[in-house]
């Protein structure tokens, strides 16, 4: 890291169980703000995994979890 570098962020990994869980980007009506994450099917609690700025950002999302397809709740 130089005198101007900056430290590349790393996403930590969430544990995620199909079973129990489903793939979920929260979308604000406001200000268009998009998370994507993890809902519990039971609890409804939501867990965020990472900030999407951009499709680049949802596209390596579902890479990292492998997942096919995403919904989105407002």
């Amino acid at each position: 890291m130089g005198l101007f570098g900056k430290k590349k962020e790393t996403v930590p990994i969430i544990e995620y169980n199909p079973e129990t869980q489903r793939p979920v980007l929260k979308c604000s009506i406001c200000n268009g703000e998009q998370v994507a994450g993890f809902k519990d099917k039971q609890t409804g609690h939501f867990t965020e995994v990472m900030l999407i700025r951009n499709g680049q950002d949802l596209d390596a999302f579902m890479e990292m979890y492998d997942l096919s397809a995403v919904s989105k709740e407002y």
